[in-house]
């Protein structure tokens, strides 16, 4: 069953949506941008240090694959990587030591999927698919969730491996709730593609912070704030602190800035600004990055601390960028 068309139609038109002091509508007459004839595609980019997850995007992607195909088993590397403690199996637990997972996944069509709060199932990224193609709804949470991806098929995993309860005991000792900047406090892949056609889609899944309080659910899987698709404009992914990306609504906020002209890199800038000029913000205490692509295939980074990465494989190339970033010592 595909999606309902209304669903689509009442999320994606006459709303009006305030950024910054302009007020842009989808009812407006749309924005056309076209791909220059020098972009070379296709292209994927990714948050942090994740060769291996765009080098399957871009395996599937020369092989012929969409855009689609590519971010979904692309970040499916990710989860699957035990090694990997901020994603999928092995990902660091809550408070209680359930590993709980959000993803997220949208199309050129601007269609969405997501899942909250979802257990026992390494690829999160997978079911936050089937939710957008063959469900009405937009976001499944917690047992609904689980109990969906049982009746597709997919099985029963205990995702908390011996290292991931190592370290959980440890932290159980003190109990202390001050997550590490680039380390404990980001999701650790999203990822941007491109196609040969030129169109874009894109990817989010996390466990979420280490150690959060049970049920606790962060920007990854919300659409707009941890992943945003416009097939006209571009896409842009979040990572670090979840909380600080919900309260900016920081991807739409990046596509939207890109829709009034910014590049990728200006608009990135731009939205973390408006994370470290709230009143009292604490932003010396925690991360937020944004990686951003816009139609023309032209590529940004920013965070507010340093070390924030992002990986892209354009012509031949797959290699890790660091990101500029706000506090300067």
């Amino acid at each position: 069953m595909k999606r309902r068309n209304f669903i689509k139609n009442a999320s994606l038109t006459g709303v009006g949506l305030a950024v910054g002091n302009s007020l842009v509508s989808y009812a407006e007459t749309p924005f056309k941008n076209t791909l220059k004839s020098t972009t070379t595609l296709p292209l994927v980019i990714a948050t942090w240090h994740v060769e291996n997850a765009t080098g399957k995007a871009m395996e599937i992607l020369q092989n012929g694959g969409t855009a689609l195909d590519a971010v979904e088993q692309g970040c499916m590397v990710e989860e699957a990587d035990i090694k990997n403690k901020s994603v999928g199996k092995g990902g660091l637990p809550d408070r209680e030591g359930n590993v709980t997972l959000d993803a997220c996944i949208m199309n050129k069509d601007g269609d969405c999927g997501s899942v909250v709060y979802l257990q026992n199932i390494t690829h999160a990224v997978s079911i936050a698919r089937k939710v957008m193609e063959d469900t009405p709804h937009v976001m499944l949470a917690g047992k609904g969730a689980e109990q969906y991806a049982y009746e597709l098929g997919f099985k029963k995993e205990n995702l908390l491996t011996d290292s991931s309860k190592k370290s959980w005991k440890e932290w159980k000792k003190k109990s202390k709730y001050k997550p590490i900047i680039n380390i404990e406090n980001h999701d650790t892949i999203g990822m941007l593609a491109i196609d040969k056609n030129g169109d874009i889609s894109g990817a989010c899944t996390s466990s979420g912070l280490a150690y959060k309080m049970a049920g606790r659910v962060g920007d990854s899987p919300i659409i707009g704030s941890g992943l945003f698709i416009d097939n006209e404009i571009g896409g842009c992914v979040a990572t670090g602190l979840g909380e600080e990306v919900v309260k900016t609504v920081g991807s739409f906020l990046v596509v939207e800035l890109m829709r009034q002209g910014k590049s990728p890199q200006e608009a990135c800038e731009v939205a973390i600004s408006r994370i470290v000029k709230k009143p009292n913000s604490d932003y010396e205490n925690f991360q937020v990055g944004y990686i951003a692509v816009n139609k023309q295939g032209e590529t940004g980074s920013y965070s507010i601390h340093q070390w924030f990465s992002m990986t892209k494989f354009q012509d031949g190339v797959n290699e890790q960028i660091q990101s500029d970033y706000f506090l300067k010592e």
